[in-house]
């Protein structure tokens, strides 16, 4: 079966962020127009706390639990803004916390049949409070402590209370696992 290009064939909207484009064998999907992807971070206190963040999501018309995260590249005359400092970035803006220790996890797509979308998400540790948090422009963020042995049951307790929960959590504390078994296996214990 041969396989499409992926370079549109007809611009359905151009929007402020986004461009809805339509292939010539009909296939539509979006592409962001001000980042060239995104980052995620898990964060992890050194008693074994992993942060998350809440915020109000307008796609979702909710609440959804999530890693600290946004876009690399998205600010004016920082296009060619590295991973790793975006990253540093988002989690200082959304959490309050900087780093010593960076591992990263995994580049890969966050909804291939949609978007075009690359998400690279890193592992946090050492880290230190320096700011609020909450984030930054009229982001609203709540940030969350939990332990890493509860982190399943207390995401189930947030869906239980209507709450969504981005299942990018669960992909970095397995890959984080798998990385740190050959490094430093006492840390998931």
């Amino acid at each position: 079966m041969a396989e499409p290009d992926k370079i549109a064939d007809e611009v359905i909207h151009r929007g402020r962020f986004l461009t809805f484009a339509k292939t010539s064998r009909g296939w539509e999907y979006v592409t962001r127009t001000n980042a060239r992807g995104c980052v995620a971070v898990l964060a992890m206190t050194d008693d074994k706390r992993v942060i998350l963040t809440e915020q109000y999501r307008p796609p979702v018309g909710g609440r959804v639990i999530e890693l600290p995260a946004g876009l690399v590249g998205d600010i004016p005359l920082q296009e060619d803004e590295p991973l790793l400092v975006a990253a540093k970035r988002e989690l200082k803006e959304e959490t309050g916390y900087v780093a010593k220790h960076w591992t990263m996890l995994f580049e890969g797509t966050s909804s291939a049949g949609m978007t075009d979308e690359s998400v690279s998400l890193f592992f946090a540790t050492g880290l230190t409070k320096m700011g609020e948090g909450g984030g930054v422009g009229g982001e609203s963020i709540k940030v969350h402590y939990v332990h890493q042995s509860d982190v399943t049951t207390w995401c189930r307790d947030r869906q239980s209370e209507g709450i969504r929960v981005d299942f990018k959590i669960f992909a970095a504390i397995h890959l984080a696992r798998a990385v740190s078994q050959s490094t430093e296996s006492r840390l998931w214990y």
